[in-house]
């Protein structure tokens, strides 16, 4: 228990001291702490009142506290100098998780204590690099953030979209932490975005690190530009760097873009697909409270749509020409969209030009804009309350771009969430459950439409945290019911099961004979799956 103790008892017995006293001194002294928690333990354990794996989490969780409460990042340094090599206990404690989170811990609150550096070195060499995602202290360290951020991105590309959801939060944390390590991540994931296979899928993490960089309110556009190619047209990077550095649209820049992009030899199309300036143009022409110069519509409309929808066909050495088959059709469709979103029609205006706003959908950045326009339209306070319809316009719109377009079913999920949460005390209690019905209708087409998971999770949250009207859910369950057939996912099993087990969901929709849906779906789930 006193790494040094050998030393001072050879110093004493070479001064001349007493073998005797020295055992009567150590016995004296000694409070065994470690022993009657050790001794404490074997009782409860054997007194069967507590599990052992219990006994363990207890002593380990108020050793971890101690330490935390006691931790002296010099004496920690002095260890290794005084040692001169790694302690043997060090090389134990990492190989438990428990100790490995206590590490990650303090490196966090201490991130210059050299003895805590090098042993989050120790837990990357040793394999574990994946679980050190979120200590800054690995940003200090080329090597460990290395491979760090190796781990992270395989483990981004074989997750999907699941693991980009679970874990972009704290990769953005760690990849954002300075500058240097930014610049770093980017430089390689832009190189590893020029391969062919999966390029991508890591272009896309690029611009979610890209997105997250700006929401914490960090100035990335040099960096954006670099990668882009900016530096070889270095009017259009002074007109993109101005807005994107300001987050606001100028007419001036965007007349010095369109200039350039109208010219016979335009600069390459991926020097304005950045999403934070697609997203500035989307905005600027869809918001309600956006006023847009009538001179200047038009190159903001030319701009997005140039973006969407030209292709540059590439071949070694540069670029071989410019495909604008699709350029004018969605000009044309952008114009007609937006003429029609920003005419502020009411419900029963626009359905007359309902035909015309279902052609224009079927290209995806019109409907991405015509998402964001509905979000603001419903999203006003008397919206529903104003709109006796039974499904008003827009939520069939957003129906309409669920059917065309699969990417953004998220979007089209989010918003009928946001809006299914709100409070809507304006309204009478069955008019807000017949509001809520319209909204899971389009949760179950979203459903039908292969965003089954994401839809399935979100209820199974509303039936876990008990906020939702149970007739909510079991409608919902209904409706689902009338849509499935087999064979179903082991994943869509164990979401969708625990609803449909539920008594008091389904218990009133059962039939004693067992020929209900219900019944049906749980025999044969028994029968066929292997269910927790």
């Amino acid at each position: 228990m006193e790494p040094d103790i050998f030393n001072v008892l050879k110093k004493y017995l070479q001064a001349g001291g007493s073998p005797e006293k020295v055992v009567d001194l150590l016995s004296e002294n000694y409070t065994a702490i470690a022993q009657t928690v050790n001794v404490l333990a074997e009782w409860l354990i054997q007194i069967e009142s507590v599990d052992i794996k219990e006994v363990q989490v207890l002593v380990e969780s108020h050793l971890k506290e101690m330490v935390i409460k006691c931790f002296d990042p010099k004496k920690a340094d002095s260890i290794f100098t005084s040692e001169g090599e790694i302690p043997s206990w060090l090389a134990e404690m990492i190989e438990y998780p428990t100790w490995r989170l206590l590490f990650y811990k303090l490196a966090e609150e201490y991130p210059d204590c050299l003895m805590l550096n090098f042993t989050i070195k120790l837990i990357s060499d040793a394999g574990y690099q994946g679980e050190i995602t979120s200590v800054s202290t690995a940003c200090h360290q080329i090597e460990v953030f290395s491979r760090v951020l190796r781990t992270s991105i395989s483990s981004f590309l074989e997750g999907g979209e699941d693991a980009i959801e679970k874990n972009l939060q704290e990769f953005t944390k760690m990849v954002c932490h300075g500058e240097h390590t930014y610049l770093y991540s980017q430089v390689l994931m832009h190189i590893l975005a020029q391969e062919p296979k999966g390029g991508f899928n890591i272009r896309r993490l690029c611009q979610e690190l890209q997105r997250c960089a700006n929401e914490k309110g960090l100035d990335i556009t040099p960096i954006t530009m670099a990668l882009c190619g900016a530096a070889a047209y270095p009017r259009a990077c002074q007109a993109l760097s101005s807005m994107l550095s300001r987050q606001a649209l100028n007419p001036a820049d965007i007349t010095v873009l369109f200039k350039m992009y109208s010219e016979a030899d335009p600069p390459p199309v991926d020097l304005i697909r950045v999403p934070a300036f697609l997203n500035l143009l989307i905005d600027t022409l869809f918001k309600l409270s956006s006023r847009i110069n009538p001179d200047h519509k038009s190159k903001y409309i030319y701009l997005l749509a140039y973006a969407a929808s030209v292709v540059d066909i590439l071949k070694k050495g540069g670029r071989k020409s410019v495909n604008k088959e699709e350029l004018k059709p969605t000009i044309q469709a952008l114009e007609k969209t937006q003429a029609l979103c920003t005419d502020n029609k009411g419900s029963s205006e626009l359905i007359a030009d309902v035909g015309t706003l279902f052609q224009c959908l079927k290209f995806p950045v019109v409907s991405m804009g015509v998402l964001k326009w509905v979000d603001y339209v419903v999203s006003e306070p008397s919206y529903f309350k104003l709109n006796t319809d039974h499904t008003p316009i827009h939520l069939v719109l957003v129906d309409e771009i669920a059917t065309n377009h699969i990417l953004l079913h998220q979007k089209a999920l989010d918003l009928l969430i946001r809006l299914f949460e709100g409070s809507y005390e304006e309204l009478d209690v069955l008019v807000r459950l017949e509001l809520k019905k319209k909204l899971l209708d389009r949760m179950v087409h979203l459903f039908s439409g292969g965003c089954v998971i994401p839809v399935v999770t979100y209820i199974r949250k509303c039936q876990d945290t008990q906020d939702t009207d149970v007739s909510l859910i079991r409608y919902f369950v209904t409706e689902v019911l009338d849509v499935i057939a087999p064979p179903y996912t082991s994943d869509f099993i164990q979401l969708f099961l625990p609803l449909i087990e539920n008594k008091d969901i389904t218990g009133s929709i059962k039939s004693e004979d067992g020929t209900d849906p219900v019944s049906e779906f749980i025999v044969h789930c028994k029968t066929n799956y292997i269910v927790n």
